[in-house]
């Protein structure tokens, strides 16, 4: 049409946009969540490396926080590892599962055995 009106009930193109902005965002989302899921249940560890990296080219790094300090805020602890080393007491023995995170945000925190006294 000219002058600039639309019909009653048609969108804009940056209503458009924006609509296929979220679906894709949407998307991408579920189609992350999917790769975790299968990653995690992989009998391969070729499978895993694979999506693993894959999912890297899309900005979603894994987070194993292996001999850091335990925070709570950022790790599950899944259990502790009996340690007799006072220095070890609060520090992430090993990474059960992997957390991921998206572009810096945090998807999933990784499940972690605690070095405990």
């Amino acid at each position: 049409m000219s002058g600039g009106t639309e019909p009653p009930g048609a969108a804009s193109e940056p209503d458009v946009q924006a609509e296929l902005l979220e679906q894709a965002l949407s998307e991408r989302k579920a189609l992350i969540n999917l790769c975790l899921y299968a990653m995690d249940r992989a009998r391969s560890s070729g499978v895993v490396e694979r999506l693993e990296a894959g999912l890297a080219e899309l900005g979603v790094s894994a987070v194993r926080p292996d001999g850091e300090r335990f925070d709570p805020a950022h790790h599950e602890a899944g259990g502790t590892q009996p340690t007799e080393d006072p220095a070890l007491d609060g520090l992430v023995a090993e990474t059960e599962l992997a957390g991921f995170t998206d572009r810096g945000l945090p998807l999933r925190p990784p499940i972690v055995i605690v070095y405990a006294s």
